[in-house]
């Protein structure tokens, strides 16, 4: 589950009653997510989501994550839109944390992507790159390529300890894409986090896109490598080139990928695929097994990674129009 944090009925109700959405008629925790507390709240007005932000996301960096969905909602992106209270705060404190309320968005997410999904991510991922050209603030990818090595050292100890040879096979990957790792291609503001339960589908459409707490500076074609490891696998951890092609016309239909990034799609799909098994190695060997959170395996993204090492070209992601 994900509520870290009580919030008393009296103090809700008063933090409600600033935002002058009615009374506050009720409330309940959120078993999804892994980084915040969040909380589902109907008031007079309708549904909202109360967040607050727990010790892994810093307050200083709470004006970006705010500001960027202002900005996108503002450009005819669908996301979770900040509330600002009858002062004009989009950002408030509440039982000792830092806390926001955000616009609730109908729908689900979806647990076996199909083709029309994957296409739909596409286009969504697209105009959100198009929209964050024009905003104004920046915000450095913490879980970019610096930070690999480095998280890596805190665990490389008893990486084997997940399953024979990780280290090794870690080792040798870090040592591959810190000196491959493309320069030179388009930047700006990326989702970085944009799996199956981070976009909510109504009807068959996409309906909106959550959780930008990963959100930062960084390549758009990074991002795209994020969203084909996060949507275009199977359950057997094959890639499924159908679906891959879908994702990546979707995205061009918007914005069409440079040559460059095209040719480096391979690199930083396999640098995306190592980042999260970084994160998922690290935290399977840190997490107690009674924790509130449920460990996910990190094996899946060493099959993945497996996948992008053998590739041979950016069609085998399904990319049209090139060799």
């Amino acid at each position: 589950m994900a509520v870290y944090t009580e919030v008393a009925d009296d103090a809700l109700a008063a933090f409600i009653a600033s935002y002058g959405l009615g009374r506050l008629l009720s409330y309940k925790g959120i078993a999804e997510g892994v980084e915040n507390t969040n909380y589902l709240v109907t008031t007079e007005r309708g549904p909202f989501i109360l967040t607050l932000y727990e010790k892994r996301v810093k307050p200083e960096e709470l004006p970006f994550f705010l500001g960027l969905m202002e900005h996108l909602a503002a450009a005819g992106l669908s996301c979770p839109t900040p509330v600002r209270d009858l002062a004009g705060r989009n950002l408030r404190e509440l039982e000792g944390r830092p806390a926001a309320l955000v616009s609730f968005l109908e729908g689900v997410w979806i647990r076996r992507p199909a083709v029309e999904h994957c296409a739909a991510i596409g286009e969504a991922l697209a105009r959100l790159h198009l929209a964050g050209r024009s905003f104004p603030m920046r915000r450095e990818n913490g879980l970019g390529l610096a930070s690999w090595r480095p998280l890596f050292e805190r665990f490389r100890a008893r990486a084997d300890e997940i399953a024979p040879d990780l280290g090794a096979t870690i080792a040798d990957e870090l040592s591959f894409l810190e000196s491959a790792w493309p320069a030179g291609l388009e930047a700006g503001v990326i989702h970085a986090d944009l799996f199956p339960d981070n976009a909510f589908f109504l009807d068959g459409r996409l309906s909106g896109v959550i959780d930008f707490y990963f959100a930062c500076t960084d390549a758009l074609a990074y991002d795209v490598a994020v969203c084909l490891n996060a949507w275009c696998f199977e359950t057997d951890y094959s890639f499924n080139v159908t679906k891959g092609r879908a994702l990546l016309k979707g995205y061009e239909s918007v914005r069409p990928l440079s040559g460059p990034e095209k040719n480096a799609l391979p690199v930083l799909s396999r640098g995306s695929a190592l980042r999260f098994l970084l994160t998922r190695a690290y935290d399977w060997i840190n997490t107690p097994s009674d924790a509130l959170v449920q460990r996910k395996d990190p094996a899946e993204y060493t099959r993945r990674l497996r996948f992008h090492q053998a590739v041979a070209s950016p069609r085998d992601y399904g990319l049209e129009g090139t060799s």
